[in-house]
């Protein structure tokens, strides 16, 4: 049966996910999925702040970041270290800005991104998708990487179980189609395949760049694509994951770990009035 196998957010945009058993959907999808983001801080500069990502600046990736949600805190440390720190996300959030800019030599802070005016705030709300069968699949194509390092370079939303690979690619049609997604009671609209970033052919821990990754991926995506896929979508072949979006009517649902997924067929896509 094809399920819901993992749900994985990045409270901190840039930072390590985590993986949770259930969450609720919100206006910009999964509750606490991308919440926070790290701006450079540019003093008496009217600029729209920039976020610092982890292909902006590499370092980021030395970072272990681990979550208590309930306490909405965060702990950080570097790679190898035994010295950690803990802050709480709302109330200590200039603390970990100072811990951060620390480490990273210029000066950052730590936004909401649903706040007024936050980086990304009108970004549409979604989840990316894919199976872990293509997880594994795709992972083979290199020597040394395996699925898990695979899905810390692509950073998914939902993984799924019981499919298999590239089943992501029957969750899209033509760009005026989408494809409904049940996931229990939970409808999503799949609308296309999801571009990877360079931060895929980074190593997750050490920010290096992997030789030959986009060029072995692109041969092979290209060579293996299903043919379940709608072809004319792929302008490039570094697209893996399926992009999904949260219709209006399914926040304030729950998605939940081992709940089934069916697939619909491709309908026209609604107007914003529907």
């Amino acid at each position: 049966m094809v399920h819901l196998e993992r749900i994985r957010i990045r409270p901190v945009a840039s930072l390590d996910a985590v993986s949770v058993s259930e969450r609720t959907l919100v206006d910009r999808g999964p509750e606490w999925n991308r919440r926070y983001t790290i701006v450079e801080r540019t003093p008496g500069s009217d600029a729209r702040p920039a976020p610092v990502t982890e292909e902006r600046d590499p370092r980021l990736r030395r970072l272990e970041t681990t979550y208590d949600l309930e306490r909405e805190t965060v702990t950080v440390r570097e790679r190898g270290s035994d010295e950690t720190a803990t802050f709480h996300l709302d109330l200590d959030r200039e603390c970990f800005a100072s811990w951060l800019s620390e480490f990273l030599d210029y000066p950052v802070e730590i936004v909401r991104t649903d706040e007024s005016g936050g980086p990304d705030a009108a970004a549409p709300s979604g989840l990316t998708v894919v199976s872990a069968e293509t997880l594994e699949t795709v992972a083979e194509w290199y020597d040394e990487i395996d699925a898990d390092e695979l899905c810390r370079r692509v950073q998914p939303t939902l993984v799924v179980g019981g499919a298999p690979p590239f089943w992501e690619d029957r969750l899209y049609g033509r760009a005026d189609r989408i494809v409904p997604v049940e996931v229990g009671s939970t409808t999503l609209y799949g609308i296309g395949p999801s571009q990877l970033s360079g931060v895929s052919a980074r190593d997750p821990e050490t920010g290096a760049q992997t030789d030959g990754f986009r060029e072995t991926f692109v041969e092979r995506r290209r060579a293996t694509l299903p043919d379940w896929a709608t072809a004319v979508r792929f302008d490039h072949y570094f697209r893996l994951l399926a992009e999904t979006q949260v219709p209006q009517a399914s926040v304030g649902t729950t998605l939940s770990v081992d709940e089934p997924i069916t697939v619909g067929e491709p309908v026209p896509s609604p107007t914003p009035a529907d």
